[in-house]
This record gives structure tokens, sequence and C-alpha cells, in this order.
């Protein structure tokens, strides 16, 4: 099993700066993760930086981190992110509306944004930490239905990350129509090759370089 190339390299820190996100590309390269994931002003950076490297991915965040902006907001910025390279949209699912019982809403956001970006990547991180366990199978259905590639765990930035229940829970919704990805909390090859043995096809990580060399993270994400 080639654990790298499972990992979305992730940097999301409010305070990353540019140099930052090179070297983030750079190890990359290095170690050829699948992806890396970043915000979207930094898209170009990484587009930049990984050159002609084809096999590697890169992963912008919409909506980040609350989900709670306008759809037409989220449109913009995952098509700008596109239009600056990036080849994947991780959106914030709008954890209000659904917790308030406007399924219709959050579901129609998902597919205005996956209709926006055509062919590429959307994974929708539903928040595991806000909710409850009926709501994580709802989220999961509600996004997969919408026509999502993918359902995610978290964003790293609530009160908790994945569990192995939670994709559990998400991988019995999705009935196979999206796949999984699991973030937040993530920081050795044991706990990640966990997931993968559960079904998750991306690990999004601030650790994956640790990961890769076997060894245990103090990364927060």
């Amino acid at each position: 099993m080639k654990i790298n190339r499972y990992i979305d390299h992730t940097l999301l820190k409010p305070v990353a700066t540019e140099r930052d996100i090179e070297h983030l590309c750079k190890e990359a390269l290095q170690y050829r993760f699948y992806s890396v994931c970043v915000h979207g002003c930094y898209v170009s950076v990484a587009r930049k930086t990984l050159g002609d490297a084809d096999d590697i991915h890169i992963c912008a965040v919409a909506g980040f981190p609350l989900g709670a902006m306008s759809t037409k907001t989220k449109i913009f910025e995952s098509e700008q992110a596109i239009a600056d390279g990036a080849d994947e949209i991780d959106m914030v699912i709008n954890l209000g509306w659904l917790k308030s019982g406007d399924t219709k809403k959050a579901q129609q956001e998902i597919g205005a944004i996956k209709k926006a970006i055509g062919p590429h990547i959307l994974k929708v991180i539903i928040e595991t930490c806000y909710l409850t366990d009926a709501e994580k199978a709802l989220a999961s259905t509600l996004a997969a239905d919408a026509g999502a590639d993918f359902v995610k765990t978290s964003t790293g930035f609530g009160t908790g990350g994945a569990t192995l229940r939670d994709i559990e829970i998400m991988k019995e919704a999705v009935e196979g129509k999206a796949r999984l990805k699991a973030s937040g909390g993530i920081k050795s090859f044991e706990v990640a090759k966990k997931y993968i043995d559960l079904g998750v096809t991306r690990i999004g990580t601030s650790s994956g370089v640790a990961i890769v060399k076997g060894l245990t993270s103090n990364e927060s994400y």
C-alpha cells in the first residue's frame, strides 16, 4: 500500500505564508502525495511551485471553515479556485441549514457548486463534531445525492476531528455513491491505515511526512 497516494497534504492555518505553501508543495513533490490542500488565495502559488507534476493535485477549500457563506459566494470562490489552477474543491456544508431542517437548501447548494466546477472533484465537509449520528448520516446522504464525489469528516477547526465511527456511519449512508475522506487528528501511519482499512480513499492531514515515515506527528490538524 502506497500510503502517500492517499494523502491530501494540508496547510490551512490562518497564518500560513506564501513561503509556507511553497514548502508544503516541495514536500508533496518529495513524497509524491496525492494532493496539496490550501486556501484559495494560494492556489496559484501551489500551481507555480508544483510545476508540471501532473500526479500531484491541488485542492482548495470553499466556504471554509464555517460553511455559513451565501451559496453565490461559495460558487464564486470555487470557480475562482478552479480558474487559478485547483483540481478539487473541499466545501463546507451549511450546518445551520442542516440543523434547521432546511435539507433541500443544503442539498441544492452542493449540487450548484458541483455543477459550477463540472468534472472537477467536489468533497463535502460535514463537520461531524457538531452533528448527531443521525445528522451525520443525513448530511452524507444529501451530499452523495447532490453529486458530491466525496464526503469528508472535518475541517480540523471544529471541536473534534475524524473518528472511525464517523466513517462507518458515513460509509453506510452513501451506499457507494460517494467516496470517503477522513481528516482532523490523523497523525500516524497506524491510525491512517485504520481509516483506509475501513474504506477511506483520502486522508486530509498536515502530518503527511510523519505518516509516510512511520512516525507520530504533533501537528494539530
